[in-house]
């Protein structure tokens, strides 16, 4: 790809520091991790002020970025453009990716260097139009990984992300999964780098921090959207709380098991998917606005990780929600089943739709309208 320039988010003005915030206080008095949910400079400068150690980011992510900041940006892409008379809009648009996932790996590289990589990646997702093909999932994975030090690449809990986590875990690299929202896929995403690091060797696989996401809001506005369908009446908590006991059952069996890749929650809905998983040694990937909400909030910075979810709650979910019983019991989906999984299908449908969408945005800079 083409030679890199300054940060356009370069005038980014540095802060002191806050003394303190329900965020910082997790971070320094329990296991859980926080990230930014968001490769923006400006956001990312924020979450590490309050103790986020990582980032990650998607198509749609990306794109929210770039309307954000197109200002700035667009020179830099009209610069991508001139360089590369041949390229494609495809190749601006991943140029464009993968330069934003850079700068923001470089906020994270000097916890990186002090965490000896146990801490400050960046995690960049694969094309999600791949999300069948184990082989290039792998190919462009191994791209990403040449990126800088600190990336951490995202593949999808599909049945062909999960051979292809296995493989990339193989050579050396660390994996976030994501498209993840059920215990059954994040069991199967935990045997695969569990394969992908005993091919690994122990002294290379040391340096590795694999996660996977288990995305809390999109199992959740999937139930509801179930729940309205079908004209379920779950009551006004039931299903906020489906995302929390998914995770919990999931991060229950991880200890059990000795897995050796930690569970990430993604897809905020409410500060409950912060303070319901804390003392968890996992991470918790965390949008802007949610960050501000929780450091606003008066909620106590306690451990609940090993708090039960409303007992009504459950019994209302396991009773009346076949999907929600096939999201948390263990053997819910089978491998064959991840890609069909309804929370699946609607996700890689939106990133899909979201990289169309960043890429029309390319098109506009490359090609723009002459009316």
């Amino acid at each position: 790809m083409s030679e890199r320039s300054e940060d356009p988010a370069a005038t980014v003005t540095a802060q002191e520091p806050p003394s303190a915030s329900p965020l910082l206080e997790t971070v320094s008095t329990s296991a859980t991790d926080f990230w930014n949910d968001s490769c923006s400079i400006a956001e990312l400068t924020y979450a590490i002020e309050h103790g986020a150690t990582g980032a990650t980011t998607n198509p749609t992510i990306v794109g929210e970025v770039l309307a954000a900041e197109l200002d700035v940006w667009r020179p830099r892409i009209e610069g991508i453009v001139a360089a590369n008379p041949s390229w494609t809009e495809d190749e601006v648009t991943w140029s464009v990716i993968e330069e934003m996932a850079v700068r923001g790996a470089a906020l994270l590289r000097p916890d990186f260097e002090r965490e000896n990589g146990r801490k400050g990646r960046l995690s960049i997702q694969t094309d999600p139009r791949l999300y069948r093909n184990a082989g290039r999932i792998v190919e462009q994975g191994l791209r990403f990984a040449t990126l800088a030090p600190n990336i951490q690449v995202k593949i999808p809990a599909t049945r062909a992300g999960i051979s292809a986590i296995e493989e990339v875990t193989a050579a050396g690299i660390s994996v976030n999964a994501t498209v993840s929202f059920s215990v059954p896929q994040a069991l199967a995403v935990a045997e695969a780098v569990e394969r992908g690091l005993d091919r690994l060797g122990s002294a290379d696989s040391e340096s590795l921090t694999p996660v996977c996401t288990i995305m809390l809001g999109r199992l959740e506005d999937w139930l509801s959207v179930v729940a309205e369908r079908d004209g379920l009446e779950l009551g006004p908590e039931a299903v906020s709380w489906a995302g929390i006991a998914c995770f919990k059952q999931a991060y229950r069996l991880y200890q059990e098991r000795a897995y050796r890749t930690r569970l990430l929650a993604a897809a905020f809905r409410s500060e409950r998917h912060w303070s319901e998983l804390i003392g968890g040694d996992v991470v918790l990937t965390i949008p802007a606005k949610w960050q501000r909400a929780i450091n606003a909030s008066d909620i106590a910075v306690r451990p609940r990780i090993e708090d039960p979810v409303p007992q009504e709650a459950f019994d209302v979910l396991q009773r009346l929600v076949p999907d929600f019983r096939r999201a948390y019991e263990p053997d819910g989906l089978s491998l064959e089943e991840f890609d069909t999984f309804a929370p699946t299908v609607r996700t890689l449908r939106q990133f899909i739709s979201s990289y169309h969408e960043l890429v029309a945005v390319i098109r506009d800079v490359m090609l723009p309208d002459p009316g």
